[in-house]
């Protein structure tokens, strides 16, 4: 059967598409007051299917695929297979000059090399089995405990050290009414970084007529098991103009979020934001207070009204006049602003990545939710079907 997972956190994929559609029937504004990049009918749809071009090979001696997806806009985004990658968005300015937005690198070699794989950024990836962070590495289910990699210092992040970030996924891209897609498969075997059951994921992206980057998780499961699923883009919507972050103006309505301690994980308290500097209930420039927060942002929102389609945050840039709104069906988003980004890392276009080069929105459940019972569950159980959506809208002010 189909399972409308953790009620009250996620809509069906009929809502989702239902919602979406209503959305779709006013293109033209964002509830920041930015229009839309579009200038075309968001009806229009892209008869061509995403090109694919090799992206190298891996260490493991096979060919990781770069397929790029158009909109009727000249939108494009960049995904790779490996890991399931977005390696580059191509969005415009307010001056219609279209530059990428996204951190990354030109092949699939800069996804692996030392440097990138000890540092750990995860730029653009797939994220699971479990993304963010499960205390200690162990977890309880069904009275059995599992353990698993400790890859951050005592405690597993992202899935352990090789999560979906890190193998080959099966690609088929395709189009539909709403735009250009790929869509990615892979089976998680049981047992695979210590988790249990044999999971199927399937994650489809979309770069939609409406300059939307629309992304679908699913799963299934023959044995009960933790899972959540995000992206993990850096975003700089000024890239190639600013070398950090810190005038980005972000806007997350979440009254409370998830008090971590020095490990960065959550204590169990939702603590309101009203009077710290983690209140983005109203716009702020990410660099305003972020010296008030010791090693910067890197906490998970509780999002207000978290039923069906609802906002998770909204970014603009006053060079660029560049607008991000993220909606999503999870119930938290992780705010990231690129803390251990340390200047050692050379992407694209040789642009090296200091601190505070992009931020995270990583749409999410809870961190260390299967060791923390009073937090939305993340247990998929056989004969469910775990279903997400998270929407990247792109836009500008003029």
């Amino acid at each position: 059967m189909t399972h409308i997972r953790y009620a009250g956190y996620l809509a069906s994929g009929l809502f989702a598409t239902l919602l979406l559609a209503a959305c779709n029937q006013n293109p033209t504004t964002t509830e920041a007051g930015a229009t839309t990049a579009a200038t075309a009918d968001s009806t229009q749809t892209s008869a061509a299917m995403p090109v694919s071009t090799s992206f190298g090979n891996t260490t493991e001696g096979t060919e990781a695929q770069l397929y790029t997806l158009t909109n009727a806009h000249g939108l494009k985004a960049t995904i790779t297979n490996y890991g399931g990658t977005i390696t580059s968005l191509m969005v415009p300015d307010k001056s219609g000059q279209l530059g990428d937005i996204v951190l990354g690198f030109d092949k699939v070699g800069g996804y692996q090399s030392p440097e990138f794989l000890k540092s750990g950024p995860y730029f653009g990836a797939l994220i699971g089995r479990y993304g963010n962070r499960i205390k200690g590495g162990k977890f309880t289910l069904d009275g059995q405990t599992y353990s698993l990699p400790q890859n951050n210092g005592q405690n597993t992040l992202h899935g352990g050290k090789k999560g979906f970030d890190k193998v080959l996924w099966d690609a088929k891209p395709g189009s539909s009414a709403d735009g250009q897609t790929l869509t990615l498969t892979y089976l998680s075997k049981d047992g695979e970084e210590g988790f249990p059951g044999n999971l199927q994921v399937t994650v489809v992206y979309t770069l939609t007529n409406n300059d939307e980057l629309k992304i679908d998780y699913s799963a299934t499961t023959d044995k009960a098991t933790p899972v959540n699923l995000t992206n993990h883009s850096y975003f700089n919507l000024a890239l190639g103009q600013s070398k950090d972050v810190l005038a980005h103006q972000v806007m997350i309505p979440a009254d409370r979020y998830t008090v971590v301690n020095d490990q960065l994980i959550p204590t169990g308290e939702l603590r309101p934001v009203k009077g710290t500097p983690f209140d983005f209930t109203t716009p702020h420039a990410i660099g305003e207070r972020i010296a008030q927060v010791p090693g910067g942002y890197d906490h998970n929102w509780v999002l207000n009204n978290p039923s069906g389609m609802h906002q998770a945050a909204s970014v603009y840039e006053p060079t660029t006049g560049r607008t991000l709104e993220v909606t999503t069906t999870e119930p938290g988003v992780q705010f990231y602003t690129g803390n251990f980004l340390d200047g050692t890392l050379t992407g694209k276009n040789n642009t090296t990545y200091g601190k505070n080069a992009g931020f995270c929105l990583e749409t999410q459940h809870f961190p260390d939710s299967p060791n923390q019972s009073a937090f939305p569950s993340t247990t998929l159980k056989p004969g469910d079907t775990l279903q997400s959506t998270t929407i990247f809208k792109f836009g500008v002010r003029k």
